[in-house]
């Protein structure tokens, strides 16, 4: 039986982060745009909420947590 991944939405920050970290170990946070970034968590496994809801601060907000994990791992 194969584990569920956990439901992400946009505000789950953090577990989108250990996510895209997880799903694209090759890429750097500074390369990705904001559109690609939002294309990126759409396709993550276990991702349930409206792309229609995202906002500009949001996705700032993952790139930024996603850079800072990316710097100190």
């Amino acid at each position: 039986m194969s584990q569920q991944p956990h439901q992400l939405y946009w505000e789950s920050t953090y577990a989108i982060t250990v996510a895209l970290m997880t799903q694209y170990p090759e890429r750097n946070p500074e390369d990705v745009g904001l559109e690609e970034l939002a294309e990126l968590v759409e396709s993550l496994p276990g991702f349930a909420d409206d792309p229609a809801m995202v906002t500009e601060r949001i996705l700032l907000d993952i790139q930024t947590v996603w850079y800072e994990e990316a710097t100190n791992s």
